[in-house]
């Protein structure tokens, strides 16, 4: 029940089925210059039916009000099987004995409805009867908003949609703390912000942390900060209204944001709230539970001192934030759910802080409903009678308890059914360290707390997570639906079978490894090592399938081809003959439809043993020769040394050839893959030691040296890996630290670039866009994964879904960008994905830098 059934340009609604995402609908309602006004952080995959159910604001609904404000009427069936049409839906304004019975209930009690409900807009607890007021038109449409499914099932809504004003400005203040933050706000509402949100340096802090400091733009001096939102329909209009709210706000520093870029940056922090305090700067998981309080805005800077004041008494750690404009805010804590007493501090601590939200005239919840989290709470703001008439509501629409029980009225208590995951860490024989867990598997996988930006379509915005999803539409491939089971493994349920379960296996056989999650999820998720743990611990000292062999020690047959010269052209002949091919591919574990890249006649370690280097007045470079630019893509190398030896850097290469162990990691094969490594970082090390940069080619192979290394070696050698990953560069990051270098001129250079799922998550494509923009190249940075993903793609059961993964963007845009535009891709996975799928040669970075030096350089 996905569909948009209506847009009225003219009228400015929609008519809408409960299972349409937000954005969606924005993407619909574009063409019309419509969209709907509150819009929650989650509104890449916030269905409207949701956003019914818990009354969902957003950061704007102090410009375009609450889900309820905007909705102008429903399609219901109540729990007794009626249906009702109310307001504004087609064949609506039929009598009913369930709005008669209504009408009488609410009559009978229109002083305490009057004195309880609707008293400030963050009211969202309990049912929002005030919309039954007679003086309110008795509108039973808005009633039903926010009562979390315990009332009616949703069929379609009206809906009213909203025009994008011309001009939007961004004002952000700073203040010493978020409680000085929020005791401004009173003094800024009167200028009419559509948003007016609060975060603080513990949020921006663990952004730097997880995405580096480019993440973080420039904030003013403080470490409480609001974003106020102004729009209208002259910008200079706007510019003045700043100005007042700058010098009534009583900040101590400001900046105005008119680059919507960078005003979007800003926003993603605040909108990625949820899932970055998921965990504490001391590595402890937070959960929900008390997340979105609210209280009149008046009182906030009050209630917010006293919250903090309250989490010390009970030993717990939160990070507040959230809409400080309608006074409602988000915080995650850390709950002792693991300890014997973790129970009654949890139950303790909602007592308290329901006690102080009342007596600051608020509510147990601001936007996302009280659910069984909260619904046990609603005494200390509600009388007895109050409550009792909500009771009276619920059998009017549900006489026999059938939707949501437990919820609102007659509620379950707070911890009746807690998954308090007494998780049992798991921690002998792992494959990877997990240093950011405390070394706990465990741990890990409850990083997720069920945000669900992996069920998003955030590539266009360059994202990468959650290819598969996109491609199935299924939870299980989700990375959500993932960590799921992943937590069912590592809290027992999943029987004496663990790792091997067929469960474990479903979830994950289509998980690319990526590693888009990685950067991706708010949370810090990295599925693409929860993978290779759990195929490691599924075939330690087990047959694996045919592909590991074949793919996984890729390298090693690589290095035999470099050694006899005349296996290369005995192994192309039998990857081109019709005849072999099939044995080839049954062997393998490949799919028959792939064709397997051709060895190069000459190695990149054979050209280079041959060249001859020259001095650099910067310094030294070792180039990490990988094996797939070594065996297959020379030319990638070649063309590198050609960029660094311009750019002033003499070029060096390790005695040996070394290997960073990627497709042993993606395939499990963590042993290997951990022998691979300690030799690649005692290779580099006297180099490093010696002041050169090492310079990666490969994406995958650079992003195991700046990563992954680490998790897989210990003691000394874990330390010699982290030497390694600060002296580790991409091609595009050591030409942005080289002094005096400038690009060839791109001016005229127009395509579209695929970065790398592991270039994207580990090291960031920012350096790269920097590059090509400077070079005057005007380059288009598509999202989402190229779908062939190392062995993936390859590997037997898997190319459907591959080439459904590169449907989504990249091939659509090869076939957009036409015989003449550049088509950019470091990866060696996604230049063979585009020969194979789209008969078309991606171009490496260093080789397009190439083609355009000078004569003679």
């Amino acid at each position: 029940m996905n569909r948009v059934l209506e847009v009225d340009p003219e009228a400015g609604t929609a008519l809408v089925e409960p299972g349409i995402v937000q954005a969606r609908l924005h993407q619909i309602a574009a063409a019309h210059g419509l969209r709907f006004g509150p819009d929650p952080s989650t509104r890449t995959r916030a269905t409207l039916g949701g956003m019914i159910g818990n009354n969902a604001c957003g950061s704007r609904a102090l410009g375009y009000g609450r889900t309820s404000d905007n909705v102008l009427g429903l399609d219901v069936v109540t729990g007794s099987g009626e249906r009702l049409r109310l307001g504004d839906v087609p064949d609506s304004g039929t009598e009913s004995a369930v709005l008669e019975r209504l009408r009488g209930v609410v009559g009978d009690h229109l002083a305490v409805v009057r004195t309880e409900f609707g008293r400030f807009g963050r009211q969202v607890s309990g049912y929002s009867l005030e919309h039954l007021l007679p003086e309110n038109g008795f509108d039973v449409a808005k009633a039903l908003v926010g009562s979390e499914g315990t009332l009616a099932l949703t069929l379609a809504a009206r809906i009213r949609m909203v025009r994008e004003p011309a001009c939007r400005l961004l004002v952000v203040l700073g203040y010493g703390s978020m409680a000085e933050a929020a005791d401004a706000v009173p003094a800024i509402l009167p200028y009419g912000p559509v948003a007016c949100e609060g975060l603080d340096s513990r949020i921006t802090g663990v952004v730097r942390e997880r995405r580096g400091a480019d993440a973080v733009p420039p904030l003013p001096r403080g470490s409480g900060w609001m974003l106020v939102e102004l729009a209208g329909a002259e910008i200079g209009a706007l510019r003045a209204t700043a100005g007042q709210v700058v010098k009534e706000s009583g900040c101590v520093d400001s900046m105005l944001v008119e680059d919507m870029a960078l005003g979007d940056a800003l926003w993603r922090i605040r909108e990625d709230g949820s899932g970055l305090v998921a965990r504490t700067p001391g590595g402890e998981q937070a959960h929900a539970g008390w997340e979105d309080s609210a209280v009149p805005p008046e009182r906030l800077g009050q209630y917010l001192r006293e919250l903090e004041a309250l989490l010390g008494e009970f030993g717990l750690f939160g990070v507040p934030y959230g809409h400080f404009g309608d006074g409602c805010i988000h915080v995650r804590i850390d709950f002792p759910l693991g300890r014997d007493d973790g129970v009654r501090v949890f139950r303790g601590f909602l007592t308290e802080a329901a006690t102080l939200a009342a007596r600051h005239g608020g509510t147990m919840s601001g936007e996302h409903g009280d659910g069984r989290a909260r619904s046990e709470l609603l005494p200390h703001m509600y009388s007895a009678e109050a409550l009792a008439l909500c009771s009276a509501v619920k059998d009017v629409f549900d006489p026999d308890d059938l939707l949501n029980p437990g919820v609102i009225v007659r509620p379950a208590p707070v911890d009746a059914e807690l998954r308090a995951a007494r998780v049992v860490p798991i921690r002998r024989e792992l494959g990877l360290s997990y240093r950011d867990d405390r070394g706990d598997f465990a741990r890990a996988v409850h990083r997720c707390t069920g945000v669900g930006k992996c069920r998003a379509d955030n590539t266009g915005a360059g994202g990468v997570m959650c290819p598969s999803y996109l491609a199935t539409r299924e939870e299980k491939d989700s990375t959500r639906g993932r960590a799921r089971v992943l937590q069912e493994l590592a809290t027992g349920d999943l029987g004496p079978v663990g790792w091997k379960s067929k469960a474990v296996h479903d979830v994950l056989d289509l998980c690319l490894s990526c590693k888009g999650c990685a950067s991706d999820c708010p949370t810090g998720i990295d599925m693409a090592s929860y993978k290779a743990e759990a195929l490691y611990q599924r075939y330690r000292r087990r047959v694996r399938p045919r592909s590991h062999y074949a793919l996984g020690w890729l390298p090693r047959w690589t290095r035999f081809a470099a050694k006899v010269p005349p296996a290369i052209r005995v192994m192309n002949a039998a990857m081109r003959s019709r005849a072999l091919k099939p044995l080839v591919a049954w062997g393998a574990g490949i799919d028959r439809r792939r064709t397997l890249p051709a060895f190069a006649p000459t190695t990149f370690r054979r050209w280079f043993a041959s060249h001859r280097s020259v001095e650099g007045r910067h310094g030294d470079v070792v180039l990490f020769v990988d094996s797939f630019t070594d065996a297959f893509s020379p030319k990638v190398g070649e063309a590198t040394v050609k960029v660094l030896e311009h750019a002033g850097y003499r070029v060096t290469v390790t005695e040996r050839p070394v290997c960073c162990g990627i497709t042993w990691i993606s395939t499990g094969q963590l042993d290997g893959a951990r022998a691979q490594v300690r030799r690649t970082v005692r290779a580099l090390l006297p180099h490093v030691r010696r002041g050169a940069t090492v310079v990666g080619m490969e994406p995958s192979c650079t992003g195991v040296l700046r990563s992954d290394a680490e998790e897989l070696l210990t003691g000394a050698d874990a330390d010699a890996a982290r030497e390694v990953a600060a002296a580790t560069r991409t091609l595009a990051e050591l030409l942005a630290e080289t002094p005096g270098w400038t690009p060839p001129d791109l001016s005229g250079v127009a395509g579209i670039a695929q970065p790398h799922c592991h270039h994207h998550a580990v090291m960031g494509w920012t350096k790269d866009a920097a590059l090509l923009k400077k070079a005057g190249a005007e380059v288009r940075r598509l999202g989402n994964c190229c779908g062939l993903a190392g062995n993936f793609g390859v590997e037997k059961g898997h190319h459907d879904v591959s080439v459904a993964v590169a449907e989504h963007q990249l091939l659509p845009a090869v076939r957009e960008t036409g015989a003449d535009g550049v088509v950019l891709a470091d990866g060696f996975s996604c230049r063979t994905q585009l020969r194979e799928l789209a008969s078309r040669d991606g171009e490496h970075l260093a080789e397009l830098l190439a083609r355009h030096l000078p004569d003679g350089a």
